[in-house]
């Protein structure tokens, strides 16, 4: 491990390097990228500088034969380094897990109802407004990009776009299908009803990670629908693009402006395309990110809640949480931060294998 620990502290000297050549702030990108890299390395620096000192202050207590005082102190002092290497060896095992470039991206949100008729359509914006209540705890900003709503009060889908520091880093996990095991209020004998909602969580793309290109794109105009008095009745403001080579098709009609309802479609476009092109390359790799990687489409079960239990269950880890009035009000953070947790033990004994 040490080894490459050292390897990584190289990295960062040739980084430190490339930064102090002229022609190096030319590029905006390649700063950006660098800067970054060089805050993620950072840390290990004094790390391995600490356990340096370490081994020689080991090394040291068998060069003091001569002198029986100076070899009981350089004694004390060699154990108590070798506790600190351990310590030390610990702390740097989380730089061995390269961590996901797209964490500190912002988010696209999509929640979909799925099976179940009604319910999944409450179940639905239960889900929406768990979201938006957990972004809202963690001082994120949210704005609505596309929402249609069913006529039970339900929801049919819904697009937020979630804006905060780390944001991807923590909701990536809650791609996937989401399933609800209560009595709906419109079941008059008491039976437990199962439906389904999917969500998936997309890392905000930019122009410069995605280029798409004109000539792809099938753009049609539409009007609004749902409230908004007589303005989205009458103008054609909302906006379909469809992604021929993908078959990708993404829709906008929150503004009246139909100008500004392209734009936030071509931003969705955008995300679910990168997504899925991370997701084509983490396949590629047989990188276990392939599986946190949004997406709408895949089918597996990854969550249960279960309200006459009070109990929400992670299939994915086989753990179970409770106090699911709380859950559904936003309180997700333990549950969040379990799995990013899990992922990374799995990470790294994965790297350990190696």
């Amino acid at each position: 491990m040490i080894e490459r620990m050292r390897a990584l502290a190289a990295e960062y000297t040739e980084l430190q390097s490339q930064m102090a050549e002229p022609e190096f702030f030319g590029n905006h990108r390649e700063v950006a990228r660098i800067g970054k890299r060089m805050a993620e390395l950072e840390p290990l620096i004094p790390l391995l500088a600490e356990y340096d000192r370490c081994e020689r202050a080991i090394a040291s207590a068998h060069d003091m034969d001569d002198d029986p005082e100076l070899k009981a102190l350089a004694e004390q002092e060699a154990e108590e380094a070798k506790v600190r290497l351990e310590q030390l060896q610990v702390q740097m095992q989380q730089f061995l897990v390269p961590r996901d470039p797209d964490d500190d991206r912002n988010v696209i949100l999509e929640v979909r109802a799925g099976t179940g008729g009604d319910e999944a359509g409450l179940f639905a914006a239960e889900l929406l407004r768990m979201y938006l209540r957990f972004s809202e705890i963690q001082g994120w900003r949210t704005e609505m990009l596309n929402k249609a709503m069913a006529e039970n009060g339900g929801l049919k889908e819904a697009v937020v776009k979630i804006t905060g520091a780390g944001s991807y880093g923590l909701l990536k996990y809650e791609s996937g299908v989401h399933r609800v095991q209560r009595i709906p209020v419109t079941e008059s004998k008491g039976r437990i009803h199962t439906s389904t909602a999917t969500v998936a969580i997309l890392p905000e793309a930019e122009e410069v990670d995605i280029h798409v290109r004109t000539e792809d794109l099938r753009v049609d105009t539409f009007r609004a629908s749902g409230a908004g008095g007589q303005h989205v009745n009458k103008t054609e403001s909302a906006i379909r693009i469809t992604h021929n080579p993908s078959g990708v098709v993404v829709e906008c009609q929150t503004e009246r402006s139909q100008i500004r309802n392209r734009e936030i479609a071509m931003e969705m476009l955008r995300s679910r395309l990168y997504a899925h092109e991370q997701e084509r390359l983490a396949k590629e790799r047989g990188d276990m990110r392939a599986g946190q990687v949004g997406g709408a489409e895949r089918s597996e079960k990854i969550r249960t809640y279960n309200f006459p239990q009070d109990r929400v269950t992670d299939h994915r880890i086989g753990e179970n949480f409770s106090n699911l009035p709380a859950i559904m009000e936003g309180e997700i953070l333990d549950l969040v931060q379990t799995l990013r947790d899990r992922d990374h033990e799995e990470r790294l004994r994965a790297e350990a294998e190696k």
